[in-house]
């Protein structure tokens, strides 16, 4: 029998990676993605309540299923419908019906085949406005907490909360229907829908908060959509230009951490351990988003920067003035402060460190990046370079104060050690 806080611990793991697959199975039959995460947490509870009696099943996901399934019949039993209880007593056997034949490990069953794929673009919903749209599908189908997001976003997370709930409002007043659009409207989607992607795999890749400086199944999760998602709309550049830039990204996945799971900096990275089988996709979904015509989109730009490192055998070997070029190209098609933060660590690789201090120290009145932990430790890192130790080390250890993620604060943390004894940073 598992001790509670051994319980808890299985939940929350089974939580993080069933929770979008159960949430997403009973939008399916319940037609309402608010009410399927009802049900879903209803289902967390139970666990939280019985697995440290009982102990954890031998299929966890299947256990939240099958109590989700039970409550979803007893809300629709109780239930009349308004009143019409002819109609209701229909509703109900259908429902009963469908709700015993869903599985968490069913087959796909349509052109999509996929119930997550499914429920992201119900989220993406033209109903909603863009933000929302990122938000729920983020707090879905990522298993997000409104915290996460909220730092992806760099708004408050009151912000975030306030979206989601009216979001869901929103598509059960619209009466949204769960199914992949028709294709006219399809395009539509698709920013938000490549966005979700995006955001869940950088989730996944730099976790925000946690002691762990990765979380693999997130990037898992965002490639296999991301995948599907190439195979739905195989003329769409920008889907294979975000594969590509997830595949070359996560091909660095086992070079990312150490033997104590300590963080590596890309170009402190051994880059014999990057997964060549992933380089050789995302190298491939980059040509076909180009050979796809026309000019290339901020996703095909970012892989095409990342495929700059991929091609590089070593560090030193890196093309930063294209890499720097396509930055520039990146800001005019898509201007962000984050993306010049990006565009100056280019600058300051291919023309030395006070060039792209040059440019960091305009955006640090930049009201988006206030709170944003990179932002200190890539002008931390530029002092650093240029002999400045005092300054660098009081931005290592403001980016320390900002980060949540405690890998992340450590790295930083020995950082800032390193310029108060005037050496360079580790």
């Amino acid at each position: 029998m598992a001790t509670g806080s051994d319980a808890q611990r299985a939940v929350e793991a089974v939580w993080r990676i069933e929770s979008a697959r159960l949430i997403a199975g009973l939008a399916r039959v319940v037609r309402d993605v608010g009410l399927a995460e009802e049900l879903a947490q209803d289902a967390l509870v139970a666990a939280l309540e019985r697995w440290p009696e009982s102990g954890v099943p031998d299929k966890p996901g299947a256990w939240l299923m099958a109590t989700a399934k039970r409550r979803a019949i007893d809300l629709w039993r109780r239930n009349k419908l308004l009143e019409r209880k002819q109609e209701a007593l229909g509703r109900e056997l259908e429902v009963e019906q469908e709700l015993a034949a869903l599985d968490a490990d069913a087959a796909l069953d349509d052109d999509v085949g996929d119930d997550l794929l499914r429920l992201m673009f119900t989220a993406c919903h033209p109903v909603l406005s863009t933000e929302a749209r990122v938000a729920l599908t983020l707090r879905l189908l990522g298993g997000l907490t409104t915290d996460e997001i909220a730092r992806a976003f760099l708004v408050p997370e009151p912000t975030i909360a306030q979206r989601i709930v009216r979001a869901k409002r929103t598509l059960a007043a619209a009466r949204v229907p769960f199914e992949v659009p028709p294709a006219p409207e399809r395009a539509v989607r698709l920013a938000s829908v490549l966005q979700v992607i995006y955001l869940v795999f950088n989730e996944g890749y730099a976790a925000t908060a946690g002691d762990d400086w990765m979380r693999p199944a997130l990037c898992e999760e965002a490639l296999r959509l991301g995948r599907i998602l190439a195979e739905l709309a195989p003329r769409e550049p920008e889907v294979h230009g975000l594969v590509a830039l997830i595949e070359i990204q996560a091909s660095r996945a086992r070079a990312r951490t150490g033997p104590a799971g300590e963080p590596i900096l890309l170009l402190d990275q051994d880059r014999g351990r990057w997964d060549q089988l992933l380089i050789r996709r995302g190298l491939a979904a980059l040509a076909r988003a180009e050979a796809l015509g026309g000019a290339l989109g901020p996703y095909a730009l970012q892989a095409a920067i990342a495929a700059c490192h991929a091609r590089a055998r070593t560090a030193a070997e890196t093309d930063w003035a294209r890499i720097a070029a396509l930055y520039d190209a990146l800001a005019q098609l898509a201007p962000s402060p984050v993306v010049e933060l990006n565009r100056a660590v280019a600058i300051s690789m291919a023309f030395g460190p006070a060039a792209g201090l040059e440019l960091v120290d305009r955006l640090t009145a930049e009201p988006a990046l206030a709170g944003y932990h990179l932002l200190p430790s890539v002008r931390g890192d530029l002092l650093a370079k240029v002999g400045r130790h005092d300054e660098a080390r009081t931005e290592f250890e403001r980016a320390a104060a900002l980060t949540r993620n405690g890998r992340e604060r450590a790295l930083l943390l020995a950082r800032a050690a390193a310029c108060a004894r005037g050496t360079a940073a580790p």
